[in-house]
């Protein structure tokens, strides 16, 4: 169960946030089935599916306007799809209401976008631990909770430094250490090494994926790199609103 739902409620939001993950099992993390959205005229999914693993990552390909993005969208509830069915941990995601689907993206996924988006007035340590503030942690002991993740993603010594400050790939990276401090069940990235050069991106990539991985998180990533895409786990190709590939079955 989501540990910002409780179990067996489907109704408004809960008063306090939970924090209990659902324990690793047979079943899979996350899963879309059929999933179908469309703009207006235009049809961005068509019966597209995808099944992830906790501790998995899956890369989805496709060239521009294909659905990818569409598709991360509609997994991790930015947005309602218009037709098939969203599981996370067992909880239909397509028929939470905005606020609950809010609340799931804020405590259970984590977002690493290809700008990281950190807010200038912050050093880098209260970037990270923002998440933490909103959840209702003290801002002391978040800003400790975050300086924790520094040395792993190879930012120590970068605590204090204010985002004008930091290379690219260390901005990059502060955003993924951002996307992890709630200990997220899923993370979703959508293009996390566009701005970089090819070096400093393999650097970023390579963080990401081991990181993920060693703290048994799923990731779910969109790519047009084939090099970023190859460091995961398994590669879902999306052509025309479709998965090309064929994704583990749903259950």
């Amino acid at each position: 169960m989501p540990r910002s739902l409780r179990a067996g409620d489907a109704g408004d939001m809960p008063s306090q946030t939970m924090h209990t993950h659902a324990p690793p099992g047979p079943r899979p993390v996350l899963s879309g089935a059929d999933l179908a959205k469309d703009y207006g005229r235009t049809t961005a999914l068509h019966h597209a599916s995808l099944v992830v693993d906790r501790g998995e990552s899956v890369a989805v390909m496709g060239p521009s306007g294909s659905g990818k993005s569409t598709l991360l969208y509609c997994l991790s509830g930015v947005v309602k799809p218009d037709g098939g069915e969203v599981l996370f941990s067992g909880v239909r995601v397509d028929e939470l209401s905005d606020a609950r689907r809010a609340d799931l993206r804020r405590s259970d996924f984590g977002f690493v976008f290809q700008f990281p988006g950190l807010l200038p007035e912050l050093s880098a340590a209260e970037n990270v631990a923002l998440p933490l503030m909103l959840d209702g942690v003290g801002r002391r002991d978040a800003v400790a909770r975050a300086r924790e993740l520094f040395p792993t993603l190879g930012l120590e010594g970068l605590e204090r430094r204010r985002p004008g400050e930091l290379s690219g790939g260390e901005a990059q990276r502060v955003g993924i250490a951002r996307a992890l401090v709630l200990d997220p069940a899923v993370v979703f990235a959508d293009e996390p090494t566009g701005s970089l050069d090819t070096h400093t991106g393999d650097e970023v990539m390579s963080l990401l994926v081991s990181t993920v991985r060693d703290r048994r998180s799923a990731l779910v990533l969109v790519t047009h790199d084939e090099r970023v895409a190859e460091r995961c786990d398994r590669i879902v190709r999306v052509v025309d609103g479709r998965t090309l590939t064929e994704p583990k079955e749903v259950r």
